[in-house]
């Protein structure tokens, strides 16, 4: 057995084999898989096979595309069959909510290049003739949705990796991996100790406990699944005998997939009384078993699939395969440089190994090998989750991820599972004001206030919600007046030491103020592609603090500590700081009126340190609702004191409490982008706008001003522009696609209404040579053209006078 390798894959599932084939196919030939038993042991081998690309999130669909493609490539490279099966696949839809989501996510494909289409029943009674179509309203066809053979697929993969230099080691079980002081990793098994610079941990049903190995808590759990494979079924037999194959089928009202197997069918359930397996720890000498028999769990499951697919009643079942798999809490991957530690590297929790199991692999190997992914990944980065993660939480998120497999995904859905979890000082408070919560990164935030006899609820929707009239009450009461919220969904940081400037200048792409002054400034990969948007405020000449998303405080520090630098020291303070936002015309009388200190001439974006009240606040002339407004930091110990002083005096200027949806509806009325809407690792500076604070000028060599530069001189091809919307009942989400002289040239970034304005807007990224004032253009939701206008004035304070004045 070798003793040393560059990278020691953890795992020989169809994950493991992946990410050793793309290690090697981007010129890593020094790469090493361990499994402790024989390659598929675990969740691979006993997996139904199904591939698909519909996923919510257009860059886990795009992946699942490439993986898809990918099959017949490993087949040329090996030789070796995946037992593919293109044969296509229906999803069904019997409702109207069901029927719009597949309308917004054949939207989406229009600019992916998926050759997705609608259909009606009748169609699906041609494409899927065991079907039963009564109560379907459409279905949406893809014509890639297929299924293989997993060992077959599993052991091409392997085979593609040793032909590029790779090694296996099959039964050999890791015992400990153990992390040296220069960052290099012992990865000691029962043959011996093996040194690697890298650790990937692809241990799927084991991931847990190779993590733990580490000091890693993994937030995965294995479900058990159930799916049956029939005898011979007449319609099956016809349609093989006649040359052809049968279509998948997904019935999300039956919670079920079914497809070809043989001359019979396989259908499998995502049933609601549903269990999980190994809570406590997968057993090590667990492998190629499977589970008692339970139909029990799947009774009903399988009274609806009779009615569906009628054919299924008569047949006999041949065998039942019962076996867990594992699931995150919202049931994507765990994928990229686990943070804290160094050249430790998450592959977990792939439940669709055989729809994603390329792509992950191709994320893995480009991070490793080329520093950074060729597209956004936050959708499976394993820093979505932070330090606050626990395995009591991740239970019943797990179980309701899996419920939920086959439910419709609303844009606006808020999932009730171990919630409340994270909640501030202020919690209590707003929930006896009527708060409507939603949650960030673990943490409750308000979504809106309910009145009176207002449902506390707001309706999940692709439509607008009963959240309309909450919301247009608060974005009234910021506009003529003044408006609160928390501050507590930003990531905060402090950068302290002699080198924290130098350190800021080298990883900010803007200007860094000076002391008492805020600057705004994108953080940039090398690739000169977005990585944050940050507040970046000057406390003094050694003391800085940092504003960004909330949800990506992990994601982050993940990036500072990759870059750390000696005088520079920099800390997550995003749960040791809280306070509050006023907005609105009378914002700066409120505070006036809450402090001894003089802020008449404090100017936009200065800040100050003074006392508010009793409390001691760091405050901000700052506002991202595009209004005259402040932030108030302060210690969360002494927030409900802050509170008291600002709402008591807050009678007198009509202060009124709002929340997020509010928020994002102001932001439009100064075309505002937001974190992974408008900014992400898919776009670069110059293409959104973000470029206008890119301090070219300054002595630095920031991360990412190469590209950044290259940019500027060629121009960016792409342009956001806002765009007015001829909108009916429903408004722009994300990814609905542009149309321009008749064809897709754009899509959608985000959207919503502006209640200010009375306007449905659009934030678009469209070609730059069409990004021209007055362009009229046509944006597809849900399946309705509808005309759209690019608008450069803004739709509130053009001048700025006010937010600035």
């Amino acid at each position: 057995m070798k003793t040393t390798t560059r990278v020691a894959v953890i795992g020989g599932g169809v994950v493991g084999c992946s990410v050793l084939y793309h290690l090697t196919k981007l010129g890593w030939s020094d790469v090493m898989l361990i499994e402790r038993s024989d390659l598929t042991s675990g969740s691979t081998w006993h997996a139904a096979g199904g591939f698909h690309t519909l996923n919510g999130d257009t860059n886990m669909a795009a992946l699942q595309g490439y993986t898809i493609k990918l099959y017949k490539e490993l087949e040329e490279i090996t030789g070796m069959s995946c037992g593919l099966h293109h044969v296509g696949g229906v999803t069904l839809a019997d409702n109207k909510d069901r029927f719009d989501m597949l309308l917004a996510e054949r939207a989406k494909h229009r600019y992916m290049g998926l050759e997705t289409e609608i259909v009606g029943p009748e169609e699906v009674r041609k494409i899927a003739p065991v079907t039963n179509t009564d109560g379907i309203i459409g279905a949406l066809y893809d014509p890639l949705d297929g299924h293989l053979d997993p060992s077959g697929t599993t052991h091409a993969y392997a085979k593609a990796a040793r032909m590029g230099g790779a090694t296996i080691e099959t039964h050999c079980k890791v015992l400990e991996t153990n992390q040296k002081p220069d960052g290099t990793w012992e990865v000691v098994t029962d043959k011996g100790t093996i040194l690697a610079e890298h650790v990937v941990n692809a241990g799927g049903l084991w991931a847990r406990e190779v993590g733990a190995m580490a000091g890693v808590y993994v937030p995965i759990y294995p479900m058990e699944h159930q799916y049956l494979v029939t005898e011979e079924v007449p319609e099956i037999a016809a349609i093989i005998d006649a040359g052809g194959e049968h279509p998948h089928v997904m019935d999300p009202a039956g919670e079920s997939y079914l497809r070809q197997e043989g001359r019979g069918l396989c259908i499998g359930f995502y049933e609601q009384p549903c269990r999980a397996w190994a809570v406590d720890g997968t057993p090590w000498e667990f492998g190629h078993e499977l589970l008692p028999d339970d139909f029990d769990k799947i009774e009903k499951s399988i009274d609806f699939a009779y009615k569906r697919f009628p054919a299924l009643e008569r047949a006999g079942v041949k065998s039942v395969i019962h076996g867990p798999f594992t699931f995150a809490p919202d049931g994507n991957p765990l994928v990229g440089p686990v943070p804290g530690l160094r050249n430790y590297w998450s592959a977990c929790g792939v439940m669709a190994g055989f729809s994603q199991g390329g792509g992950v692999g191709l994320m893995l190997a480009q991070w490793m090998v080329e520093g950074e992914c060729e597209r956004d990944v936050s959708a499976m980065d394993v820093a979505r989750y932070g330090d606050w993660i626990t395995p009591g939480y991740t239970l019943p998120k797990v179980i309701e991820n899996y419920q939920k497999r086959f439910s419709v995904s609303y844009p606006n859905e808020e999932l009730p599972a171990a919630r409340p979890f994270r909640t501030t000082p202020m919690y209590d408070i707003f929930d006896g004001m009527g708060a409507v919560w939603g949650h960030q990164f673990g943490l409750e935030v308000v979504n809106y206030f309910a009145q009176g006899d207002e449902p506390r609820f707001e309706t999940p929707s692709f439509r607008r919600s009963n959240a309309w009239e909450a919301t247009a009450r608060e974005v009234k009461a910021v506009r003529q007046g003044v408006g609160i919220n928390e501050v507590h969904n930003f990531g905060k940081y402090l950068v302290t030491g002699p080198g924290a400037r130098d350190w800021l200048d080298r990883i900010m792409a803007g200007r860094i103020p000076k002391p008492g002054r805020i600057s705004l400034t994108p953080m940039l990969s090398h690739a000169g592609r977005l990585i944050g948007d940050f507040t970046v405020s000057c406390l003094s000449d050694e003391a800085f603090q940092l504003t960004a998303s909330y949800g990506a405080q992990a994601f982050h520090m993940r990036w500072f500590q990759q870059n750390a630098a000696d005088g520079a020291m920099v800390e997550n303070i995003s749960d040791r700081l809280n306070g509050f936002q006023i907005a609105g015309p009378k914002s700066r009388d409120l505070l006036a009126a809450c402090t001894r200190a003089d802020i008449s001439d404090m100017a936009f974006m200065d800040l100050r340190q003074i006392t508010v009240g009793m409390v001691d606040c760091l405050v901000q002339r700052v506002s991202y609702t595009g209004d005259l407004g402040f932030e108030i930091y302060c210690d969360p110990m002494a927030q409900r004191a802050l509170w008291d002083e600002l709402w008591s005096k807050g009678k007198d200027f009509g202060l009124k409490p709002f929340g997020m949806r509010a928020m994002m509806s102001l932001r439009l009325d100064r075309f505002f982008g937001s974190w992974l809407s408008e900014f992400s690792p898919d776009y670069t500076p110059g293409e959104t706008g973000m470029d206008r604070f890119i301090s070219f000028g300054k002595n630095a060599d920031f991360i990412g001003r190469a590209a950044a530069e290259a940019e500027r001189a060629e121009g960016a091809k792409r342009a956001l522009v806002a765009f007015e919307v001829a909108a009916t009942d429903a408004d722009v989400n994300a990814y609905e696609p542009v149309w321009i002289d008749g064809t897709v040239q754009g899509f959608c970034t985000s959207g919503g209404y502006s209640h200010h304005a009375g306007k449905s807007i659009a934030l678009a990224l469209i070609p730059a040579g069409h990004a021209t004032p007055g362009l009229e253009a046509e944006i597809e939701i849900l399946g309705e053209m509808c005309a759209a206008k690019v608008i450069t004035e803004h739709l509130f304070d053009p001048d700025m006078s006010r937010m600035r004045g």
